[in-house]
């Protein structure tokens, strides 16, 4: 199933987008919204797609001029994994790491997939990154190595992890003060179920920058699969129904590119997408 979320900032309505990928339905009578506690509940997903199958669900009035929202309400955290691709890290010229690099994200970072990016005040560095994102839909804790770390996966969607990079790599600490700026987690426009995702190490990526194509990769290239992200990052913190795990971008960030580097600004149009979870477009505008 493709879930999502429709409707002004604060005002967002849970929908399905039909098996034909051209009408919304609206799953407001069914549900309250999409998140963790629905994720959870397995016995609510199978009404939904009892109902989507038997073609019961209304479709969304109004939907040509309605804003698409994130895809997932009440996020608890958004886990990253930097460093993740072998081309990313070579284009940085770091090597490969031993273990997944983690930091977080606040959640409130997280806009839909088609708002204004805003470039922060002050800002020389901000960067593009297409990045597939993780929902998780069971507790995860100290997930042993025998097990299906994938079980625990509710779905995927399209993520752009916005980053600062001066704010990220030369004004000291950890990478947090370039990763959390207002706006830099763009996400959806679905929550595709994990059904409809068979193989996540199969998936393409792209990136264009104002229609130019400049990241085109494959999750082939993750250093750390899906599977053993979700496995090792159980083992430093538990994660709940609705977590997030953005799991890293390929080469062709403009961090990667020569002098002098095409770091975004305003005005600038993003565009991206993976492999059947959908497409992304943002304006950047001047904080």
């Amino acid at each position: 199933m493709k879930l999502l979320r429709v409707g002004t900032p604060g005002a967002e309505r849970p929908a399905l987008l039909d098996q034909n990928g051209t009408t919304l339905r609206d799953l407001s009578g069914l549900v309250t919204d999409i998140d963790g506690e629905l994720l959870a509940d397995a016995s609510a997903l199978a009404r939904i797609r009892a109902a989507a199958e038997a073609g019961e669900l209304p479709p969304v009035l109004g939907a040509d001029g309605l804003r698409t929202g994130a895809p997932l309400a009440r996020i608890g955290k958004v886990v990253c994994i930097g460093l993740n691709y072998h081309d990313h890290a070579a284009e940085t010229g770091a090597a490969a790491p031993a273990e997944p690099v983690v930091f977080l994200k606040a959640a409130d970072t997280v806009v839909g997939p088609n708002d204004t990016v805003l470039v922060p005040r002050r800002s020389r560095k901000t960067d593009w990154e297409v990045e597939l994102a993780v929902v998780i839909g069971r507790t995860a804790r100290y997930v042993e190595d025998d097990e299906d770390s994938l079980s625990y996966v509710a779905g995927y969607a399209v993520a752009h992890d916005v980053s600062e990079r001066e704010f990220q790599m030369e004004r000291g600490g950890t990478w947090d003060k370039g990763k959390n700026c207002e706006t830099f987690n763009p996400l959806g426009p679905w929550l595709v179920t994990a059904d409809e995702v068979p193989d996540p190490q199969a998936l393409s990526l792209k990136l264009w920058v104002n229609g130019e194509l400049k990241q085109n990769g494959r999750t082939a290239d993750q250093i750390f699969p899906v599977a053993e992200v979700v496995r090792y990052v159980s083992q430093f913190m538990t994660l709940y129904p609705g977590d997030v795990i953005n799991t890293g971008t390929p080469a062709g960030v403009a961090l990667g590119q020569p002098e002098p580097k095409p770091f975004l600004r305003a005005g600038d149009v993003v565009e991206l997408e993976i492999d059947g979870l959908g497409r992304q477009r943002q304006v950047l505008k001047d904080a």
